[in-house]
């Protein structure tokens, strides 16, 4: 069983490909195979005029694609030469010759190939020429939202972690290296971490204040986490920053995971380092509860 996209989120709609792929395989004693690009498409072709950003890194990515099950995983390399070819020439060179597959199963809006011209009906000719059957999986619906990788992208822009994560069907997350900042947290009792991300094309979150989970070392804690500029301080730079909860360890140099729960309050200014102080510990009473 295969199917073919860039995936980005893997989210819920991407699982019903994966679940309905992994349940015709089972039938006929078969595995499932993904075939997905790097770098992104629009990427390479000069189609991110709008600073487009993605859910998940390449790494990531992947991981999540072995969580859904999935056997096996192609990545190819998508260059402006391979961008030339016809929809025809991309399933006859690379579906058909390479892994023979019994079935395609494709999400309800897919296109590919050169110009995007290969569709659900071109599959359909070519499986006949070809031997193999295809089927598309009809668009997934959470809380009268249509899942797609689009409409997580602005949710996730706009701060609604919450409503994301409900359409991706786990915890939007960032992961990244914790580098030393001016340490001005621990002076007023909420030291952070902070974190540096080396991607520079993933998806950050709207700048506000988040409750958190953190992974370290395989291990969970409970956190708040910043997104913003550290206007008390007159901070100039965007800072990824996190407030662990029960948590006293030196962790610089190492990398930890913060996983978004949801949007607390919009980033502010305070008067002084003790207003700011004050607004953390409520913020801290408030995360636990989402927590």
């Amino acid at each position: 069983m295969v199917t073919i996209g860039t995936f980005d989120g893997v989210h819920l709609g991407h699982r019903a490909i994966f679940d309905k792929m992994r349940a015709e395989a089972l039938k006929i004693d078969g595995e499932t195979v993904v075939i997905t690009f790097f770098p992104h498409p629009r990427i390479v072709l000069g189609l991110d005029n709008s600073g487009l950003k993605f859910i998940n890194t390449q790494e990531k990515k992947i991981n999540r694609l072995e969580e859904a099950g999935i056997d096996h995983l192609i990545i190819v390399t998508f260059t402006k030469q391979f961008a030339g070819m016809s929809s025809e020439e991309f399933i006859e060179e690379l579906v058909v010759k390479k892994i023979k597959p019994s079935k395609l199963i494709i999400g309800y809006d897919h296109h590919f190939g050169k110009n995007r011209s290969g569709s659900f009906n071109v599959l359909k000719k070519m499986g006949e020429m070809y031997g193999f059957t295809v089927e598309s999986v009809e668009e997934q619906k959470t809380n009268d939202y249509t899942v797609s990788s689009t409409k997580i992208r602005k949710l996730l822009n706009t701060g609604r972690v919450s409503a994301a994560n409900k359409l991706l069907g786990y915890e939007y997350s960032i992961t990244g290296k914790v580098v030393r900042g001016n340490q001005i947290g621990r002076t007023i009792g909420y030291p952070t971490a902070n974190i540096s991300i080396a991607d520079e094309y993933k998806l950050i979150a709207a700048i506000g204040v988040y409750a958190c989970r953190v992974t370290w070392m395989r291990k969970k804690f409970k956190g708040m986490s910043n997104i913003g500029y550290r206007p008390t301080i007159n901070h100039s730079e965007l800072t990824i920053e996190v407030n662990i909860f029960d948590f006293d360890e030196e962790i610089y140099d190492e990398y930890i995971t913060i996983s978004f729960v949801d949007r607390m309050r919009i980033e502010e200014k305070f008067i002084n380092l003790e207003a700011l102080k004050n607004q953390l510990a409520k913020d801290k009473i408030a995360a636990l509860k989402l927590l």
